[in-house]
């Protein structure tokens, strides 16, 4: 077979893609990812074949103007029509590479919408990557406005969340096993010895600290300095731009930069973030309880979900005082309960097909 895969111009919306694309070549498949022009560089760092769609405007200048929005719907609905603003760059390129390569299945994750329309033209069936919990019902709502007719229906979701976890209208997804990639990030050599006091990891990925505006800008350094009174190693986990510009951060915590999760949250005791979905899903794998701070979209849901399984804790953006994210942290590092459902959910997660299981499931037509 030959599978198309697209994804919008970030590397949340490209990682949890790659170890399917990864396993279908191994499985013998063709295997090809479009996405605009400026991100071609990072799905080829992930060793796939790229091609590009053309140029596009970015996520965050997109969407950067509505990053103050107090509504949390409006914000989904200004980050939905970013989405779709980028799709129109490139849906004549995807058109292109559709016609040109003729692939027998269109895979997307749920943000690209690009991908499904020119398929849905070419009379090909498509399969959505459902990162996220929510339902972003706003996002193919502002893709319907921008092209006068609703994103087309896949013929199967892939849902990498534990089943228990999912709202009602994911009881037909497919599941997939979440296997973190975490792109060119090095292990650094402390993560391979054994650690003498209990580690909290502290991140906020890689859009927020860009779209969030000061909130989390002025929250990061007394946070960091603020859990360090707690006697633990603080692991700081943060794109190296955002170092280079404040140093300072580097200089609160015992480690930072840019690292691998998958490899760095095992052998942590708490993870602070944000919610997104790379970074719950594996600390979810790892068995790590998290403090979950969401600040847009499907990270609210996320939030709830964890605390919901008593897994962590959640805390609304308005409420993370240093102090009170000190107090959470403590009491995860202290209940041993929240580390007990979090291996629980992990032991879900392992048990789920993996990207090579659900590549033999493409192969089929969909019923």
């Amino acid at each position: 077979m030959r599978l198309l895969f697209t994804t919008a111009p970030l590397r949340g919306h490209l990682h949890p893609l790659v170890p399917l694309a990864w396993a279908a070549r191994a499985c013998g498949h063709e295997v090809l990812v479009a996405t605009a022009e400026a991100f071609c560089a990072a799905v080829a760092a992930a060793g796939l074949p790229v091609a590009s769609l053309g140029p596009a405007d970015g996520f965050v200048e997109l969407a950067g103007a509505d990053r103050d929005t107090p509504d949390p719907a409006g914000r989904r609905r200004a980050h939905g029509r970013a989405f779709a603003l980028i799709a129109a760059d490139v849906l004549p390129g995807a058109r292109g590479v559709v016609a040109d390569w003729r692939p027998d299945l269109v895979v997307s994750e749920r943000a690209e919408f690009a991908g499904p329309l020119a398929a849905a033209a070419a009379g090909l069936p498509h399969v959505e990557y459902r990162w996220g919990i929510a339902p972003l019902d706003e996002y193919p709502e502002a893709a319907a406005a921008e092209f006068g007719v609703r994103p087309p229906t896949p013929v199967r979701v892939l849902d990498p969340w534990p089943v228990r976890l999912r709202a009602a209208h994911a009881a037909h997804h497919q599941s997939i096993r979440d296997m973190p990639y975490s792109g060119e990030a090095r292990v650094p050599g402390w993560v391979l010895r054994p650690r003498v006091r209990p580690r909290v990891c502290v991140t906020f990925g890689t859009v927020v600290p860009r779209l969030g505006g000061g909130r989390v800008d002025d929250l990061l350094l007394p946070l960091l300095r603020s859990l360090s009174g707690l006697g633990a190693e603080i692991v700081l986990a943060a794109e190296d731009q955002v170092l280079a510009a404040r140093p300072e951060l580097a200089d609160a915590a015992d480690h930072a930069g840019r690292l691998p999760l998958a490899q760095v949250l095992p052998v942590c005791d708490v993870l602070v973030s944000h919610g997104g979905h790379n970074t719950v899903l594996t600390a979810l794998a790892a068995g790590v309880p998290q403090l979950v701070i969401p600040q847009f979209d499907d990270q609210f849901d996320n939030a709830d979900a964890v605390a919901g399984a008593r897994a962590g804790l959640r805390l609304d953006p308005g409420e993370a005082t240093p102090e009170a994210v000190t107090a959470r942290v403590r009491e995860l590092l202290g209940d041993r309960r929240y580390a007990a459902a979090a291996a629980g959910l992990a032991a879900e997660i392992a048990a789920q097909p993996s990207p090579a299981d659900v590549v033999t499931l493409l192969e089929k037509p969909a019923t």
